[in-house]
């Protein structure tokens, strides 16, 4: 099947270029926000207190974590339509929940124990909910459709940015937890506040016609499902990529691992960086997303394969570079995939929370299949499985025939 999606002219001036650079400083903060705590800090701190049990206790943090998120993000989206609709804006409720943030890092650093780390997560995700929801309906409000590409390529920036603040924070072993979970949320903030300053402006983009058809919902619900497939093999090894390593380095220190897996995660999030910015401004040029997104899902599937095959640290650290600049790429390009294929304007942030629940539904769906495919020692198992579900979800986007 195959994609058009011609740009029309603009209605009115678009937002400047430092709007976009805005823009991407603040998606920037808000992957800060969550990626360093899930990543390396929480399964940190699950195995100093849960030991062999570890992976149990952070599958079950996780799902919760999840459902949290999933509810949160279509309340705090559809809330920002409200505030739109009355003239406030969505800004009002990033800034109320950065504040939440900081008290929820707090409760995570406080708790003792499983349950209360269980409570403290479900709270953050509340909470980081509040901040992430409006953010991506701010861009579909705007950003034209025939710069949406290059924002989408410049979202790309966030995981890089937020894996070199995870390699920092465990560098220094006399860093205490304390420490580090405190620093978080200020670099949340400071990243989200010149956004935050700009005053919105939800007609630079492109408002539909009045006579125009809403875009069929089908279309978007297939990429959504596209997205799912591909964001599993995201969740399952952003929260159990230290455990991988673990797995095929026994014996190694868990310290040790955290700061060789935080550089990696830095290099493999800095990689497709480029290559997202190029991308996304191609398909900005020739009108079309589906070959690049077919592309870049391809070398994704890649490199879990090779991931699954992997017989030490080096060759598990190649699968997982290949997979992250495919998945990247992906990821971002689908971002503007996506915005353009919105049924309605005037819910915009209700729409992409539901959205959302492609990125947090797998955030349910990878601890359990982790859970029933995983040991601590083996995960050949779980990497060839969320190889073939990345393969559907590629394979998925070339069933969207939407025009615009």
């Amino acid at each position: 099947m195959r994609e058009s999606m011609a740009f029309t002219a603009l209605p009115r001036p678009a937002r400047p270029a430092w709007f976009l650079l805005a823009f991407a400083l603040a998606n920037a903060g808000g992957v800060i926000g969550y990626l360093p705590l899930l990543t390396l800090l929480l399964p940190l701190k699950i195995h100093a207190v849960a030991g062999d049990a570890r992976i149990p206790l952070l599958s079950l943090t996780a799902i919760c974590g999840a459902v949290a998120a999933s509810a949160s993000n279509v309340l705090f989206g559809w809330l920002s339509d409200r505030s739109v609709v009355r003239g406030g804006g969505r800004r009002r409720w990033i800034a109320g929940g950065l504040v939440a943030t900081a008290a929820s890092y707090a409760l995570v650093a406080a708790a003792p124990g499983a349950a209360t780390i269980v409570a403290a997560v479900v709270l953050f995700q509340v909470a980081i909910n509040a901040v992430l929801a409006p953010l991506l309906p701010i861009l579909a409000d705007e950003v034209p459709d025939s710069r949406k590409g290059l924002a989408a390529g410049l979202i790309a920036l966030g995981n890089p940015v937020a894996a070199l603040v995870s390699a920092l924070l465990v560098a220094d072993e006399a860093l205490g937890d304390a420490t580090r979970l405190a620093l978080l949320p200020l670099l949340t903030a400071l990243t989200l506040l010149p956004l935050l300053l700009l005053r919105g402006d939800a007609g630079a983009g492109d408002p539909a016609p009045a006579t125009a058809p809403r875009l069929p919902r089908r279309d978007l619900l297939i990429a959504a499902a596209a997205r799912l497939l591909m964001q599993l093999a995201n969740a399952a090894l952003s929260l159990y990529l230290l455990y991988v390593f673990e797995s095929v380095a026994p014996g190694e220190r868990p310290l040790v691992l955290a700061r060789q897996v935080g550089t990696l995660l830095t290099i493999c999030y800095l990689l497709p960086l480029p290559l997202a910015l190029l991308v996304g401004r191609w398909s900005d040029r020739v009108g079309r997303r589906q070959p690049f997104l077919v592309a870049a899902g391809s070398v994704a599937v890649a490199g879990l394969a090779a991931m699954a095959l992997a017989g030490g640290t080096t060759a598990a650290a190649v699968g997982f570079a290949t997979y992250s600049i495919g998945s990247a790429v992906f990821l971002a390009l689908h971002s503007a995939f996506a915005l353009q294929l919105l049924p309605d304007p005037g819910r915009r942030g209700r729409d992409l929370g539901l959205l959302n629940l492609t990125n947090t539904l797998p955030s349910l769906l990878g601890p359990l299949l982790t859970w029933s495919l995983a040991t601590p020692r083996d995960f050949a198992l779980l990497l060839t499985v969320l190889a073939v579900l990345t393969a559907l979800g590629t394979a998925a986007v070339t069933l969207v025939r939407a025009r615009r």
